[in-house]
């Protein structure tokens, strides 16, 4: 029976049949806006809250910029596992790409063998782009996910540039080689929307239904069922507040603390469009 890890991602568990297969990989594609960087983070933070080491592999930006984008979504504990060395960052941004999967990947794996990590790579899209050749890209990929998958769980970011269909050129690859894709579908417009998608999952049920979610300071990304609709209330957080403590009763107070503090920087704005019964839920049962 394969182990399920869970994603970090609030609302998503449920829709994967309880979470990510272990010692697997998942691509999250998404065009700019759509959240695919702070799923990444939430995966690996959501390992780090249960005492998981986290690797994050950054193939465009540097650490400073992924630092301050936790910094940004309100989640200054980052600095916190850094400093304790239980986040380790590889900047690979402006290295030659095959000599850094070839060469230096599999030695950075041989030092961690045994461990049992979660890994983002954020994004592949520059691999791709840096290697006209397809079968070379499909060698290349395939390697490092395999690599990779010797040490932990991989998340992996894929940036969307084509039709919204995923046909377009440098998504084939990469969602041919991953165990699980799950598209974030982000529209701008009079029809403005996002919508999550889980295209595939190998060796699991999953569901096959478009899911809204939203993204939120502290929180991240909430996926819902009920969507969303437009609430004029000024007590949107107490009400949150109350629920969650009535559902929270048995947790830790470790667990509690931890969702006090989100709580507690909330704004109502941030929630006001928001089935608050089904929030309440969706946080009691990621930190139950």
């Amino acid at each position: 029976m394969v182990n399920k890890i869970k994603t970090g991602i609030l609302g998503l568990d449920p829709l994967l049949e309880g979470g990510l297969n272990e010692r697997s990989s998942t691509v999250v594609i998404g065009s700019a806006g759509a959240g695919k960087t702070t799923f990444a983070h939430q995966f690996i933070r959501r390992g780090l809250l249960e005492g998981q080491e986290g690797l994050f592999i950054s193939l465009d930006e540097n650490k400073e910029q992924i630092i301050r984008d936790a910094l940004n979504m309100g989640w200054d504990d980052i600095l916190y596992y850094i400093e304790e060395e239980k986040l380790i960052f590889i900047d690979a941004s402006g290295k030659e790409f095959q000599v850094f999967i070839k060469r230096e990947l599999p030695d950075f794996v041989s030092k961690w063998e045994g461990a049992n990590i979660r890994i983002a790579i954020d994004p592949l899209t520059p691999v791709i782009w840096a290697t006209p050749s397809r079968y070379q890209q499909r060698e290349l990929l395939g390697f490092m996910l395999k690599e990779l998958k010797k040490i932990g769980t991989i998340v992996a970011t894929l940036e969307e540039h084509g039709p919204p269909n995923l046909s377009a050129p440098e998504t084939g690859i990469p969602m041919y080689l991953a165990d699980t894709v799950i598209h974030l579908k982000y529209r701008i417009g009079e029809d403005y929307s996002r919508e999550l998608h889980v295209v595939k999952m190998r060796g699991s049920r999953h569901s096959e239904r478009m899911h809204r979610y939203k993204i939120v300071k502290g929180l991240g990304i909430i996926v819902t069922d009920r969507g969303y609709k437009r609430k004029s209330s000024k007590e949107n957080v107490e009400v949150l507040k109350k629920k969650v403590m009535e559902r929270m009763k048995k947790a830790s107070p470790l667990s509690i603390s931890r969702i006090e503090k989100i709580l507690n920087e909330l704004e109502d704005e941030d929630i006001e469009d928001i089935n608050i019964d089904e929030l309440a839920e969706i946080i009691a049962e990621e930190f139950l």
